[in-house]
């Protein structure tokens, strides 16, 4: 009995690692690797792709994430196609599809080619994925489908009207941002009851609670408007959020806090910044986006300061400025009041993409890596930066060795080199006498011929 229940254990052990060795060979059967012949064939299908470098630290960390969402795709009957390729040994393909960094993600469905900037987990890759790979507007028949929808979305785009140059306009736009975000169409029987229209056709977005409609005189160009208002009005705040937020040329107020801190300051700003988005969006909603942000670690670093949380600090994402109150915010008057100051430019805006702030950021930047490195690896810290130090220590005082030398022989020489210029110049004593002794021969050699001359005359 013990022998057959150890076969029994032992057997089952077996079967679960064939099941997972299936499983992950599967993952990757899915995802199919691309070599040149796919430039010629691509159009056929839609393709989402993961250009990788083999050496690259960020791909090899994505890859089982790439396996994952192959297998996903193929499970829900997808009609996107996963691939990867190699970047570095088919860089001409990758360069022609705009590659410019490892890893980059692409949806290449025609002629188009659609850049995934989103986080790299499964569910927002597929997320994007299914998004561009349907159409452009999506049609909502019902006010069931619509309710349907709206609770899945909390950002909707909806087209309301017949054809119309801003419907054509409407689709140029989807086919810009549907990287971000889903349009939808709708007849005006399909809206909530809540709804009214001033006229039709129109575009609004559903959001918050509630509904704003474009108007082109007030909103400007339909794309701009339709990039501010893909977020919601308060956000949670990340580094991911802060880089999509500076394609809206928003202004970005937030409220530094920590999460887990129940306190009452804590809990006041954000309710604070909250209340501002809500009561004020028509002041400030052009202007401004509004969130908090956990912890200060993000914030320190893009600012290169010490942020004591909790407080409130606005960026502009375009140049790198920010904003610090210079009173305490005590009230939603308080902010309102310090958005107005920013407003009219009376507030001091500190930071900035200058000279001096770039110089800052790459000594800021330089002494975070070797703290970091130091802080997780004192032994390697010392290894990578003692090292080369020292060599260059070394060579910098073999160079000053060489240099004096140097100094010293070329002294010597130019001491001997002014002696020899001396001798030539002057000649030894012989040579001078042999010089005189020349002189005296050509003056007695005149003398006896105008003698000679003489003699004759008298002869």
């Amino acid at each position: 009995a013990p022998r057959a229940a150890s076969g029994i254990t032992h057997g089952t052990l077996l079967l679960c690692l064939a099941v997972v060795a299936h499983v992950v060979a599967s993952g990757a059967g899915f995802v199919e690797d691309l070599d040149e012949s796919f430039k010629e064939n691509r159009k056929d299908d839609i393709w989402l792709v993961d250009f990788y470098a083999p050496w690259c630290g960020h791909c090899k960390k994505l890859e089982p994430v790439w396996n994952e969402v192959g297998t996903e795709m193929r499970n829900m009957g997808s009609p996107v196609k996963v691939g990867k390729m190699d970047a570095t040994s088919f860089s001409s393909i990758a360069s022609e599809f705009g590659v410019r960094g490892y890893p980059t993600i692409k949806l290449l469905k025609g002629d188009l080619a659609y850049n995934y900037r989103g986080p790299r987990t499964k569910d927002d890759i597929i997320e994007f994925a299914n998004r561009v790979a349907g159409p452009l507007i999506r049609p909502l028949p019902s006010q069931h489908m619509f309710e349907h929808v709206q609770k899945r979305h909390r950002v909707l785009f909806v087209y309301v009207g017949g054809e119309s140059p801003l419907k054509e306009k409407y689709i140029e736009v989807a086919s810009e941002l549907i990287v971000y975000t889903y349009f939808f169409s709708a007849s005006e029987d399909v809206l909530p009851e809540y709804v009214t229209l001033p006229e039709l056709p129109a575009v609004m977005v559903f959001k918050d609670g509630t509904y704003f409609v474009y108007d082109e005189y007030e909103d400007g160009d339909l794309s701009s408007w339709i990039n501010r208002e893909r977020f919601q009005g308060y956000l949670h705040v990340d580094g991911f959020t802060l880089y999509e937020l500076g394609d809206t040329g928003k202004l970005v107020a937030i409220a530094v806090i920590d999460d887990k801190n129940s306190s009452v300051e804590h809990t006041r700003l954000k309710s604070i910044i909250q209340e501002v988005a809500r009561d004020y969006r028509d002041h400030f909603h052009r202007d401004f986006q509004f969130g908090h942000m956990d912890g200060n670690d993000y914030i320190n670093s893009l600012l290169m300061d010490d942020l004591t949380i909790p407080t409130i600090v606005v960026l502009n994402t375009s140049n790198q400025q920010y904003f610090l109150p210079d009173r305490h915010i005590e009230s939603t008057e308080d902010m309102v009041q310090f958005i107005n100051n920013i407003l009219d430019g009376t507030a001091e805006a500190q930071g900035g993409d200058g000279l001096l702030q770039r110089i800052k950021r790459i000594i800021y930047d330089a002494k975070s890596t070797i703290m970091s490195v130091f802080k997780s690896s004192p032994l390697l810290g010392c290894f990578l930066f003692g090292l080369p130090l020292g060599v260059i220590s070394i060579m910098c005082y073999g160079i000053c060795t060489a240099d004096t030398e140097g100094e010293v022989f070329e002294h010597e020489g130019a001491k001997k080199e002014s002696g020899d210029r001396e001798l030539t110049d002057e000649g030894s004593e012989e040579e001078q006498e042999e010089e005189k002794n020349g002189k005296y021969t050509e003056l007695s050699d005149g003398e006896l011929k105008q003698k000679d001359i003489m003699e004759k005359k008298k002869d």
